[in-house]
């Protein structure tokens, strides 16, 4: 009985209309293993997912877990936590006014009175075993989102799940919260269970991954044992050979003209603390300025004000010469600003209209006349967007939540770098959740957009986007530009920068690009 498979997906087909998001798609997972899916955004790994959960219900295909075949007509979550399956999804399921234990005990409570106890001591059980602790008592508003999805799996194994499904885990996480859950997938497997991850970051998989699928447009196209090599990855999930896209060194000596000039800003945030405190920094024309930082260092709170959306507490920000402290966000935009932001769902995108709607957000006016919008100008319009960033499926009445997250960011990408007079970009975690093919695509839009004369403000916790892209690299810690550094400085520094140490030569380092 142990030999069984722990789940297996077989010959599964799920349409929407002429799109097969899965087909013919076969995977056996291996009982007590982590077993990795990667492939392209919109290649169909969450569909599969899903479907195994029973949230998609398959055209065609068998579903068997453990042995057992499940009818694919009913089969639903419910059916699938009580098979011993269990789903953390890429948005967590939480409600933020409850506390971390009154979440976790949701779905598992009975009677008609509540008693948290035996949750609360399964909670520390578990804490303790799969070095997942969290204060039980924090609201989960309170909470950082490795914590919150740490009480995501809590939630999950309460329910009694033997086989976990994790859908793009580390996409919102920083680098030390992506170290923590990968020691919690490697504990889970450790103690038998069976993990399930979809994920677009190939050195993650590479590091944890037991097996490896490859899907390509809906289909299994390739699987690897642990030890193969991210390009050899990589090649099966888009079908060709990646070019690295990297910064031409030298660039910067070519700028001239500030664009975007900041000084003494300082933005609040909860509770009235300072999240941003007197940042100083210029940015030029045709140049990048990465921002590195663990989150919640005041990076969030910086793109918002730069971008308008937050009120600054005191300083002042000129864009090409003109004061826009005060601006409005509409005003900045007149004035040549872009602004792709951390969080596309809640600032980004509106998930319940369409490609079209969304790719002429905020610049309907190009496409009036009077009263009447122009609908062969923005049919054009978006057509030319679609095809230009690859953004599948290239149908403009598709609606945005449709979308896979990678082809949603390309789409927020596409309206911003296509604003007319573009001058300053303010660009927060561009290729979070995204797949290596689209990323090749988005920093090569954003090093053309430098080559333009654009001015951009590059915020990122991936360290090797910055590298790859900065022509400077400043370093935030408690709300504080620290440093400004060269993007070629060691990793040493760089951590020691990022966490608050003091290392030697910091402050020579520090002063080298200040403007």
């Amino acid at each position: 009985m142990n030999d069984l498979p722990a789940l297996e997906l077989l010959q599964i087909t799920k349409r929407y209309g002429a799109l097969a998001a899965n087909h013919n798609a076969t995977v056996r997972i291996k009982r007590g293993s982590i077993h990795a899916i990667v492939g392209e955004n919109g290649a169909g790994k969450s569909t599969l997912l899903k479907i195994a959960y029973g949230s998609v219900r398959a055209d065609s295909g068998r579903i068997v877990i453990r042995g057992k075949d499940i009818e694919r007509d009913h089969h639903a979550p419910r059916q699938a936590i009580l098979q011993g399956l269990g789903m953390v999804h890429q948005h967590f399921m939480l409600v933020p006014t409850l506390t971390a234990l009154e979440n976790a005990a949701l779905g598992v409570e009975g009677g008609f009175l509540l008693d948290l106890a035996p949750t609360r001591r399964a909670v520390a059980e578990l804490g303790e075993s799969l070095c997942l602790g969290v204060d039980p008592d924090r609201l989960v508003s309170e909470l950082s989102i490795g914590e919150q999805q740490r009480v995501e799996i809590l939630k999950t194994l309460l329910r009694g799940a033997d086989t976990l499904l994790l859908d793009e885990p580390t996409a919102v996480l920083s680098p030390p919260e992506v170290k923590d859950l990968l020691r919690v997938m490697r504990a889970l497997a450790e103690k038998g269970k069976t993990v399930i991850l979809v994920s677009h970051r190939l050195d993650e998989v590479q590091a944890i991954a037991d097996r490896i699928t490859v899907m390509r447009r809906g289909e299994v196209v390739a699987e690897f044992d642990q030890g193969v090599t991210s390009q050899v990855i990589a090649r099966a999930m888009v079908g060709r050979d990646l070019v690295p896209v990297r910064r031409e060194p030298g660039h910067e000596e070519r700028t001239t003209e500030i664009l975007l000039e900041v000084k003494d800003l300082s933005v609040s945030g909860r509770g009235g603390t300072n999240a941003v405190r007197r940042v100083s920094f210029s940015v030029r024309a045709g140049e990048i300025f990465g921002i590195a930082g663990v989150q919640g260092n005041g990076q969030s709170e910086l793109v918002l004000a730069l971008a308008g959306l937050i009120p600054q507490r005191s300083g002042a920000v000129h864009l090409g010469g003109e004061e826009i402290t005060r601006a409005t966000p509409r005003r900045r935009m007149e004035l040549g600003m872009a602004h792709v932001p951390g969080d596309r769902h809640k600032r980004g995108l509106l998930l319940d209209a369409s490609l079209l709607e969304n790719l002429i957000l905020g610049r309907q006016h190009e496409f009036s006349s009077g009263w009447r919008m122009d609908k062969g100008k923005m049919a054009a319009f978006a057509a030319a967007r679609l095809t230009e960033l690859d953004i599948r499926p290239a149908h403009p009445e598709t609606l945005a939540g449709a979308l896979s997250g990678g082809n949603q960011q390309k789409v927020v990408l596409a309206r911003e770098l296509s604003r007319s007079g573009l001058r300053v970009l303010i660009c927060a975690e561009p290729t979070r959740g995204v797949d290596v093919g689209a990323t090749e695509v988005i920093h090569r839009q954003l090093l053309t957009a430098r080559d333009r004369g654009v001015a951009v403000v590059l915020v990122s916790s991936e360290l090797s986007e910055l590298r790859a892209l900065s022509d400077r690299l400043g370093v935030m810690f408690r709300g504080e530009l620290c440093a400004v550094l060269p993007p070629g400085v060691d990793d040493d520094t760089l951590g020691a920068f990022m966490t608050g140490a003091r290392v030697k030569g910091a402050s020579e380092a520090a002063e080298g690009g200040s403007t």
